[in-house]
């Protein structure tokens, strides 16, 4: 079963696609949109303009947009099945002319103005880790302009439990490394939130739920045997193993110019 598909079912009940509750989005996306605006105060004659690298079903980009007439955002993913659901979506919520979605290699992507927001929640595998997400975020980035990562890492050291799970020890670090290595990398966090269990188990119980309840609803489409076991072996790998090993930050991040280094 495409790896795509799977997680296209496991996410119909938590389109953020990331271990956060919708409030906690609204207080990031609040943030960094209030910060930006406030600081370009009346000198703003344009629309902030916001950017998703791997956007998915581009959940975040409409909840920035919505309510907020003076955003616009861009999504970039590569697959194009969700992106096309993700238009649909948008399209009835009467966004279509605020959110514009691409589908290609978020790596490749070059847009003709740069963005006053740029995220990656969730999905700095595509960019193979954070320090390279880091680096393509800011090649996007306005002067002055705010980062949203969102990234894992080890609330303590990783059990055979974790690793049976199908990780690597040396996939993360801790939190305080983490955010060291951010800031060695020349970026200076300027908000943040770490991802509470019940953030956590309502996202996992969603992702394993979503996938098992299509299995279940479509039992002559030729993969629903497999969503079920992949369903059951994800629940295994995150209740015997990785559950409250691993954590998830989302960090807002501003460029620190070089003569603060």
């Amino acid at each position: 079963m495409d790896r795509r598909r799977i997680s296209a079912l496991a996410h119909a009940d938590h389109p953020v696609a990331a271990p956060l509750s919708d409030t906690s989005v609204a207080r990031l996306l609040d943030r960094a949109l209030r910060d930006r605006a406030v600081r370009d105060g009346a000198e703003r004659d344009r629309d902030l303009r916001i950017l998703d690298l791997g956007c998915g079903e581009a959940a975040w980009l409409v909840r920035a947009v919505e309510g907020r007439p003076g955003v616009r955002a861009h999504g970039v993913d590569l697959d194009a099945g969700t992106l096309a659901r993700a238009r649909d979506g948008i399209a009835a919520r009467g966004l279509g002319d605020r959110v514009t979605l691409h589908a290609q290699d978020a790596r490749a992507f070059v847009a003709d103005e740069p963005f006053d927001l740029v995220l990656c929640v969730g999905a700095t595998h595509a960019f193979g880790g954070l320090l390279p997400t880091l680096e393509a975020v800011r090649r996007h980035l306005a002067p002055g302009g705010t980062a949203l990562i969102g990234d894992a890492f080890w609330e303590r050291a990783p059990g055979q439990g974790t690793l049976d799970a199908g990780f690597e020890a040396d996939d993360y670090t801790d939190l305080g490394t983490t955010v060291d290595r951010i800031v060695a990398d020349g970026w200076t966090p300027v908000y943040g939130h770490i991802s509470t269990t019940e953030e956590w188990d309502e996202y996992e119980w969603s992702w394993t739920g979503s996938l098992s309840r299509w299995a279940l609803d479509h039992p002559d489409d030729p993969d629903s045997g497999e969503a079920l076991r992949a369903a059951a072996e994800h629940r295994s790998g995150w209740l015997h193993g990785y559950r409250r090993t691993l954590g998830f930050v989302t960090l807002l991040l501003r460029w620190t110019p070089d003569q603060l280094h």
